[in-house]
């Protein structure tokens, strides 16, 4: 049965200004309280397809940070963690004495108040892909959720939308500690690993946050833990209610004889030792059986059966920006994905290994001073199996530049570990470069979370491609 809008979630506010709509999360509540009938407006330095959409669905969305956007009967104003401090809008919002809350704080409230059951999905990777196959389960199966993911579902034509049914699916951002504001019924947590030391400074930092936000869950609720992850192991689960997921040991859910054939993967689904049934994924990967795996034990949580998940996860064709064919031509496949810390990109590699026909090559932008400073030794063992590397120019994502960090620490790094890799600072001489370099049966990766996707899709532009991702 599905409940009328007013009855699934109420947010106090008429009028919500957002500043750095255009990014992912931001213009994804921004739809959210437009579909609730809230007015919203929002500013950013860029056009974006994101922004267009938003106007076309209401939304005055103003191209650069003026003091004027801001006026005294906006009732709350939501600012990006890309927002700096001196903002001239988040300046005038404090001037005017306006109410300012982060996209995080944002979220918590949109949570706290829905009347139904409130999905977080966390972890240091694959939490937009978890989130997004929850969805599509619960979509296609009648439950009709809300949802708020950072990556765009072409199963559900967007990253965002306002649901009928009483269920709210939202991926839940560790980075900036926002997600310890969250109440969720069911915290999923995919894994655990040491990125964000800007902000946590070590690993012992990350796991009382994650620790933390495992007392937030609801007392009727419970966490879904991926067993995989060693740090997720050594989480206390003595004060809640405790599932398990995974492909090693002997977890609550578990997937074995598995399969990875290219772009296609299958594994046997148990749980509790009982057989299920078959699993099979149009995506390739072992995390993206584990990620399966999530879906599966929330959708059986809802009350949906084996059979009816496996459907609805076999039509699964992945997010925008994670292992996305962006075109093929002359046995040459571009593939564009958001891979920005080791263990995604050590992931990303055998996952390609198992589809390339001939070489690998990959292009790196580094994302954010901070991880490249910290990380540096393990990005350069990452890229295992790829036959040339070019690094870019760091993808500063807000961060300052930092003394003595920069792209080629990295080429350093790879070569000092018998990779072939170079630097181009350029992504237009990129594009130069591969066009000189490519050969038919090579594989093209563009990796990383700041604009190298523009690499594919330029190339792509070159060449008359027999067929490409949406």
């Amino acid at each position: 049965m599905q409940a009328k809008r007013e009855e699934i979630c109420s947010v106090a506010g008429k009028w919500y200004h957002f500043i750095g709509i255009g990014g992912v999360g931001m213009s994804g509540l921004a739809q959210v309280l437009l579909e609730m009938g809230m007015r919203v407006s929002g500013s950013d330095l860029v056009l974006s397809p994101g922004i267009d959409s938003l106007r076309q669905q209401g939304a005055q969305v103003f191209i650069g940070h003026e003091a004027g956007n801001i006026t005294d009967d906006m009732d709350a104003v939501v600012v990006s963690s890309a927002i700096q401090p001196s903002n001239i809008e988040l300046c005038t919002a404090h001037h005017k004495g306006l109410p300012v809350m982060t996209r995080g704080d944002l979220l918590a409230k949109v949570m706290e108040s829905y009347k139904g059951t409130a999905i977080a999905v966390t972890g240091s990777h694959g939490k937009t892909t978890t989130s997004a196959m929850i969805a599509v389960v619960l979509a296609k199966n009648g439950i009709d959720p809300t949802y708020l993911v950072g990556g765009h579902i072409s199963e559900l034509g967007g990253n965002a939308g306002l649901g009928k049914g009483k269920c709210l699916v939202a991926e839940s951002d560790e980075s900036d500690g926002s997600f310890l504001k969250q109440k969720p019924h069911i915290a999923v947590i995919t894994n655990i690993d040491d990125d964000h030391l800007d902000y946590y400074r070590d690993i012992s930092g990350i796991l009382q946050a994650f620790q933390d936000f495992l007392t937030n869950i609801r007392p009727d609720g419970f966490a879904l833990l991926c067993s995989d992850s060693d740090y997720v192991c050594q989480l206390s689960t003595y004060e809640v209610n405790a599932v398990t997921y995974g492909i090693r040991g002997n977890p609550q859910y578990h997937a074995r004889n598995i399969i990875l054939n290219g772009l296609l993967t299958q594994a046997d689904v148990f749980h509790n030792g009982s057989y299920l049934g078959t699993l099979k994924l149009s995506i390739p990967g072992l995390y993206n059986v584990q990620n399966a795996l999530a879906a599966v034990a929330v959708g059986m949580y809802m009350g949906l059966d084996f059979p009816d998940i496996a459907r609805a996860l076999a039509h699964f064709q992945g997010v925008q920006r994670r292992f996305q064919l962006i075109a093929q031509y002359d046995g040459i496949k571009i593939i564009d994905d958001y891979a920005h810390h080791p263990t995604e990109i050590k992931a990303l590699m055998e996952a390609t290994l198992s589809i390339k026909r001939k070489r690998m090559i990959t292009v790196f932008q580094p994302h954010r001073y901070s991880r490249t400073k910290f990380l540096r030794e393990e990005f350069g063992k990452a890229f295992e199996g790829s036959d040339l590397v070019i690094i870019t120019d760091i993808y500063a994502a807000g961060e300052s530049p930092m003394d003595g960090v920069s792209a080629n620490l990295l080429v350093q790094e790879l070569q000092k570990n018998g990779t072939n890799a170079v630097y181009i600072n350029s992504l237009d001489d990129v594009v130069n470069y591969l066009l000189q370099e490519l050969r038919s049966g090579d594989t093209i990766l563009t990796v990383g979370a700041g604009n190298v996707w523009t690499v594919g899709r330029n190339l792509a532009s070159k060449f008359q491609p027999c067929s490409s991702g949406n």
